[in-house]
């Protein structure tokens, strides 16, 4: 019998493997993160085993790590221009939504965001057809799904309007004034070195400013 040491080293060889193998769906294909991760199990395990080895699988943060280092690897000359592009987009969007108290979410948030990458936000109102009708009337031509919300698949969907803004495809999910303060909470309760889940205008701009000094006065 394989010694317990022995064994959770093997699961965090494969699970690391797993990690790598989704993180090149992402970065090359656009893959979201719950596909790639299946995916890559079922090509490096087969089928049966992995459905067996759950366990096995990597969580979105080990993904995005790995797609962090595939970008820096592979896509080093593009990927910080494309960055910034997005992020510069970000907070203009962002800007002109500011009455619905915009947050900023996602990889180009977390900085692992490529070509295949779209800019998601966070917007609260009195109600989503409020931030629809305010879009109309700007001539923003929106499509309409659902997301998962934020705090987990136990609550209700939200509303999600996506459109293009210069060229780029945004997401907002539209939630309720009152998941306002749900949202800045599990802000505030990041712990000190982890990358934010969410960021305002100002934290934006502030970003930008530090990771893109040349675009410092954004």
């Amino acid at each position: 019998m394989m010694p317990n040491h022995e064994a959770n080293d093997q699961v965090a060889l494969l699970r690391a493997e797993i990690a790598a193998a989704a993180a090149r769906m992402v970065a090359q294909d656009g893959a979201d993160y719950g596909t790639a991760k299946r995916k890559a199990a079922r090509r490096i395990l087969g089928d049966a085993q992995a459905n067996s080895l759950r366990d096995a699988l990597p969580d979105d943060a080990q993904i995005e790590e790995e797609v962090r280092q595939y970008h820096a690897l592979f896509n080093a000359a593009t990927q910080p221009a494309r960055l910034l592009k997005l992020r510069l987009i970000a907070l203009e969007v962002m800007e002109r939504l500011a009455e619905y108290q915009p947050f900023l979410t996602g990889p180009v948030l977390n900085g692992s965001a490529g070509e295949h990458d779209d800019i998601r936000l966070q917007l609260f109102a009195d109600s989503a057809k409020e931030v629809q009708i305010f879009l109309l009337n700007k001539n923003v031509n929106i499509e309409i799904s659902e997301s998962e919300h934020f705090k987990g698949p136990r609550h209700d969907p939200v509303e999600t309007v996506s459109f293009l803004w210069h060229g780029e495809g945004v997401h907002a999910e539209l939630y309720e004034q009152q998941d306002l303060r749900g949202a800045r909470k599990k802000k505030n309760e990041q712990k000190a070195g982890d990358r934010p889940a969410r960021a305002d205008i100002d934290e934006l701009r502030a970003l930008i400013a530090t990771e893109h000094p040349e675009h410092g006065n954004a």
